[in-house]
């Protein structure tokens, strides 16, 4: 059988094959290398402080107060049936609302709690005023707004007052809290749920297949 020839070396196929290893070597390192990595992008954004709002808990307080809008005053007075004056109308609103037992004069309340400043008054503080020529002569409820509730006068019912109007601004004599969060009534946390006991195991089915048993010998 004759033998088929022997073809000479070709130099051009050589060449081109070894241009095409250098080829597809590049081609994998620059796969391997990949695109660079976006600077930070994996590194974790840090957590925003939290807001915390002073008058968290003591909306209780100006809420009472609210209620109270309209009732007749009356001095010395310190219940809606009777009717109320300033302080018997603070010593009442936050007693219900804070379970806090508070003096039962102006001056003496000015002297309970921790004294704000006045970018500090929240919701449910106590602010006090110079109506009468002496230093807290005068209390009421902030709520919100730069508003207050208070029982201003004999012949007045209790209501709702504007802190920016004129008289009330130049005789505002300060704020204090009287109430701490610990005062307020907690809500009970939701009993967790029962945990289901296991289920019983089940014995496997006795083996009554004679043919069965005897292979598993």
């Amino acid at each position: 059988m004759p033998q088929r020839p022997i073809r000479p070396f070709s130099f051009d196929a050589s060449r081109t094959a070894a241009i095409a290893v250098s080829a597809a070597a590049l081609l994998l390192a620059a796969c391997a290398g990949g695109p660079p990595a976006r600077q930070g992008s994996s590194t974790p954004r840090t957590p925003g402080k939290p807001m915390i709002d002073p008058s968290a808990g003591l909306e209780e307080i100006s809420i009472q107060a609210m209620s109270l809008v309209g009732t007749p005053y009356r001095y010395g007075g310190n219940t809606p049936d009777s009717g109320f004056d300033c302080s018997g109308l603070v010593r009442y609103v936050v007693q219900r609302a804070a379970n806090v037992n508070l003096p039962r004069t102006t001056e003496q309340m000015g002297q309970r709690g921790a004294s704000l400043d006045r970018s500090e008054v929240a919701s449910g503080d106590l602010v006090f005023f110079n109506t009468t020529g002496r230093a807290n002569s005068h209390v009421g409820i902030y709520v919100g707004q730069n508003r207050f509730v208070h029982a201003p006068a004999t012949g007045g019912t209790v209501r709702l007052e504007d802190m920016g109007k004129s008289y009330w601004a130049t005789r505002y004599n300060g704020a204090r809290r009287v109430a701490a969060a610990s005062n307020f009534p907690m809500t009970p946390a939701p009993a967790p749920a029962p945990v289901p006991a296991p289920a019983p195991a089940i014995p496997p089915p006795p083996d009554d297949d004679p043919i069965a048993a005897f292979a598993k010998q």
